[in-house]
Parts: structure tokens; sequence; C-alpha cells
């Protein structure tokens, strides 16, 4: 079981939001709108993407990371690791 499984609907309810958000700003691309409502929309998408990956991180630190620490000190050390990687990608992007 993932650390997100007992939010799962409200994820998958904000990533179908958040696609819809994407494939208007592919409309207005088309349709030709002006650069700067395209360019606040891709924030706001931008934004919304973020919302997701902080819960995920939360659900992960909470859930799996203390799962692993409660098993073995290696085990927590390796999941605080890999959510460090994460998160680094996270701030990268």
């Amino acid at each position: 079981m993932h650390g997100y499984t007992s939010d799962k609907d409200d994820y998958l309810k904000r990533l179908k939001r958040i696609e819809g958000q994407v494939r208007g700003i592919a409309r207005m691309v088309d349709e030709d709108v002006y650069c700067i409502d395209v360019l606040t929309q891709i924030s706001a998408v931008t934004k919304a993407l973020q919302a997701v990956s902080i819960g995920l991180v939360e659900d992960h630190l909470g859930h799996c990371v203390v799962d692993a620490a409660r098993e073995s000190e290696e085990a927590g050390a390796a999941k605080v690791r890999e959510a460090a990687d994460a998160i680094a990608r996270l701030v990268r992007s």
C-alpha cells in the first residue's frame, strides 16, 4: 500500500482537472490566444501540479518513510534518501 492510497480519489480528481487545464491551453494555442493569457494558464497548471507534488511528498514521508524507519534504521535511511532525491528533482523542475 502506498502512502497516497487513502487520498487516491482526491489525487485523481485533481489530476483530471489539471488534464483539462492542459487541454484548454492547447486549445488556446491552437486559437492563437494572446501569449500572456496562455502563460497565465501555464502558471496555474504548474501551481496545481506543485500542490499535487507536495501532497504526495507529505504522504510519502508520513507513511512510507515512517514505516521503513520502524522496520529498520537502514530501511528508514534508504527511504529518506529516496525522498530527498525526489524533492531535489521537484526543486530543479
